[in-house]
């Protein structure tokens, strides 16, 4: 079962996604917040899987608020039974416009994915269960927007991430290219001769190596690393 927080500054709307959610056998929505303050103090009480936010939440910053949630500096210990793991929320970000700057910012703050407002109710519980299990989600437009900004970028920092890129396999390093260009997993199968799964095997890795929660997250990394370089 999946546990949702909702978080969104208007009633009617949290009413709907709280009826849609309810629908779904494996989901479960386990409090409601209004404001970015109470979506903090929520995610730390009730600890949910999914916190499903709305694109900046009322009366506060909302890249902070995710960093807050994402990313606590201590989470209270759990009452299950010794060896259960735990682990922040996954933020989940519904947006009315693609906007990269926003979702750049809040995407290094910790957010798992972006999905917009007018997304199909399927699209959104499918969301859900991605983010729940660990994975990304990114509207496709919103992922080229990103990654032709850090295309645009003018300046890399090639010593910052030195141990961080140097633990990369020359195959992952392979891989991560291929993503900083914009290939799908498909694409980079048939370059390499792989299956997508073993791609997908490869991202994970390189995701975890160094502590990106998204694909977008691996580009600027790319960029910023020194191993892909700006257009001209």
């Amino acid at each position: 079962m999946v546990s949702v927080l909702i978080v969104n500054d208007q009633s009617l709307q949290r009413v709907g996604l709280r009826m849609l959610l309810a629908a779904e056998p494996d989901l479960a929505v386990v409090g409601e917040a209004a404001t970015g303050a109470e979506a903090v103090r929520l995610s730390a009480t009730l600890r949910p899987d999914v916190v499903l936010m709305a694109d900046r939440p009322s009366g506060t910053n909302g890249v902070e608020i995710i960093r807050r949630v994402a990313r606590p500096p201590l989470l209270p210990r759990s009452p299950e039974p010794a060896g259960a793991e735990e682990r922040p929320p996954r933020v989940l970000v519904l947006t009315p416009t693609e906007d990269e700057g926003y979702a750049s910012a809040a995407l290094r703050a910790g957010a798992a994915g972006f999905l917009l407002n007018d997304a199909a109710p399927d699209e959104l519980t499918a969301a859900i269960r991605v983010v729940a299990a660990g994975d990304a989600v990114i509207t496709p437009g919103l992922t080229r927007a990103l990654i032709d900004a850090v295309r645009r970028q003018r300046t890399t920092r090639p010593l910052t991430r030195d141990v961080e890129l140097g633990t990369l396999t020359g195959r992952e390093r392979d891989v991560l290219t291929a993503v900083a260009s914009g290939w799908s997993n498909a694409e980079i199968a048939a370059w390499l001769s792989i299956s997508p799964t073993t791609v997908k095997s490869h991202v994970s890795h390189i995701l975890a190596k160094i502590g990106a929660r998204a694909r977008v997250q691996a580009v600027a990394f790319a960029y910023e690393s020194g191993l892909v370089q700006p257009a001209a």
